[in-house]
């Protein structure tokens, strides 16, 4: 069995106050669009910007909200729930959301991505 090892590195995508709180932003990153969400003082989310569904680039514009303690996503176009933070799709099993890592160092956002 041959292993890959993945290697990882964080791109800071913006300053964590230029994201508005409840509301998605688009983060690019060579042909990578990142939907990045704001919930909190540092708890942003990020997500593929691409729906699972239909593969439109619209996550940013999606519906932010809740199921219980579980921050979500509704797609813009056929209001699929999406976990924010295990992609999980509450009304399709099939269905799965990229998510990735962030943090907030020194005001900036950063997001983990795979080289």
């Amino acid at each position: 069995m041959t292993m890959t090892a993945t290697s990882t590195t964080w791109l800071t995508a913006c300053g964590i106050e230029e994201l508005e709180p409840g509301w998605g932003e688009v983060a690019l990153h060579g042909e990578r669009q990142i939907a990045l969400v704001r919930l909190g003082a540092e708890e942003v989310y990020a997500v593929d910007h691409h729906d699972p569904h239909t593969g439109a680039p619209v996550m940013a514009r999606g519906i932010v909200g809740s199921r219980g303690e579980r921050p979500t996503i509704a797609s813009p176009l056929h209001k699929e729930v999406y976990d924010l933070g295990t992609g999980e799709c509450f009304t399709d099993a099939a269905l799965v959301l990229r998510t990735y890592r962030t943090r907030v160092v020194g005001g900036m956002l950063e997001v983990e991505l795979e080289r």
